[in-house]
């Protein structure tokens, strides 16, 4: 007998008040993930004092001691979080008063978590720009790789995703080499603006103490200071910047992973995807979903939404800190780990797939994509090129009304249309137009090699100062 009775709703507690809870406002569950740069930056802190003579050596070498057995307590697995303690500070300043007593809270003196936690989420970003340019470059490798493997490869060049004019399959590739040489680029500039010590700044007015910042910026390495001690603990401008970076970089990688849904589908059939990067579908046995590819494409809104989120945060922060600061971290976690979760799945995929020469051959042929070389022989003749757009828009018609390409028309027919064809009009082909882009940048097969020994040296630069 069926079960009739209606769904019930979840109940909700009485609304007598807020009952104290601490979750709300906990930010351990995520920020945990800075445990590196805090205490790096507490141990270059109590240095700094003891080097001021504001706390004793005694003191900081507990202290020193003490932070480097919570690391690896941590890095053990060993750690007692605790979320009643709300953050990462916290508990790391709990744990070390569980280990060397009082001493501990000296560590503290001359510093808010308020600078603390702009120390330790540039000292993460740097780290993290780090990772992601090595990342960018993986993808770049694997993109010179394929166009060392197939350099004289010839493939359809499309606009408005209609076949245009033929290029080398390498001049294409090494288009997505430029765009994500321009990503390099951008995270190495964030990265000179991340680069800029906070600690020092207090709360929000400095400290009174004699602490030297200079101290503390050779010893987390850090390139510059701060000027403003307010702007110093509220700033999150790196933050924006670098899911900008990010935001862009993924906006590639979509395009390029669009370009790989299209090529792999068997209207197109341009590559063959490793079998690693495709999946089957649950009823349809012969599907090789290119499901990889259309994450990757997928996972690029996640990344643009946590930059319109801290945009958004920031909006209408007054000076200088806020609790609304505490949502800068989430996403922009979430955008490091998909960006280069992202990228290294990319360069795995681009360097295994297979193109198919066969149809990429067939496909370059077809489809009158010698057209504007048809004009570019006619403005060698004398024409102006507007005029010899014009005839060989009317020869495209009269194949088309034969039913055939240009390339199947007899001599004859071409001078139909025009005298100026001669029997050299039947030496055209796509190899000869490929050859004659012969200028910086082009598609010709020497532009492309010295193009490849560019990119080759570009991958060699160090950006990251």
């Amino acid at each position: 007998m069926a079960n009739n009775k209606p769904i019930q709703p979840p109940q909700m507690p009485p609304n007598d008040g807020w009952s104290g809870d601490k979750s709300y406002t906990a930010s351990i569950s995520y920020d945990r993930r800075l445990y590196k740069q805090d205490t790096s930056g507490s141990i270059a802190h109590v240095r700094m004092l003891a080097s001021q003579g504001i706390i004793s050596e005694k003191d900081a070498g507990l202290i020193v001691a003490g932070l480097t057995a919570i690391r690896q307590e941590i890095e053990e697995g060993t750690f007692p979080w605790q979320d009643n303690l709300e953050d990462i500070h916290m508990n790391i300043e709990n744990r070390l008063s569980q280990k060397i007593g009082d001493v501990a809270g000296r560590m503290h003196t001359a510093r808010s978590r308020n600078d603390q936690i702009a120390l330790d989420m540039r000292m993460h970003v740097k780290e993290a720009i780090k990772n992601c340019l090595a990342a960018i470059r993986g993808l770049q490798k694997a993109l010179i790789e394929v166009a060392h493997k197939n350099p004289s490869l010839i493939m359809p060049g499309y606009t408005h995703l209609q076949r245009a004019q033929p290029v080398l399959m390498a001049h294409h590739l090494l288009a997505y080499f430029h765009m994500l040489q321009r990503d390099a680029l951008r995270f190495s500039d964030c990265y000179t603006r991340t680069n800029v010590l906070p600690l020092g700044s207090g709360a929000l007015a400095g400290v009174p103490y004699p602490v030297d910042r200079q101290f503390l910026a050779r010893e987390l390495g850090f390139k510059e200071i701060s000027s403003n001690s307010m702007d110093a603990v509220s700033d999150r401008d790196f933050l924006v910047e670098f899911q900008a970076c990010a935001a862009i970089c993924m906006m590639h990688i979509s395009r390029l992973a669009e370009e790989i849904v299209v090529w792999s589908s068997k209207e197109f059939d341009f590559i063959r995807l490793d079998d690693t990067y495709v999946t089957g579908s649950s009823i349809m046995p012969q599907k090789r979903n290119p499901d990889y590819a259309e994450l990757a494409r997928g996972k690029t809104g996640r990344v643009y939404g946590h930059l319109l989120g801290i945009l958004t945060v920031l909006k209408g922060l007054p000076l200088t800190y806020n609790r609304d600061l505490q949502e800068d971290k989430e996403g922009y976690f979430d955008t490091l780990d998909t960006l280069l979760s992202t990228l290294m799945v990319m360069s795995g995929m681009i360097r295994t797939m297979h193109p198919n020469v066969k149809r990429l051959f067939e496909a370059s042929q077809g489809d009158n994509i010698l057209a504007t070389d048809l004009a570019d022989y006619l403005v060698a003749k004398g024409l102006p090129f507007r005029e010899a757009h014009g005839i060989v828009y009317r020869l495209v018609q009269y194949a088309t009304e034969q039913g055939k390409s240009l390339a199947q028309l007899p001599t004859q027919a071409y001078r139909r249309i025009s005298p100026l064809f001669e029997d050299d009009i039947q030496s055209l082909t796509t190899e000869a137009s490929v050859r004659s882009r012969d200028v910086h940048g082009g598609t010709a097969p020497n532009q492309v090699e010295e193009a490849l020994r560019e990119a080759e040296i570009m991958l060699k630069e160090k950006l990251v100062i």
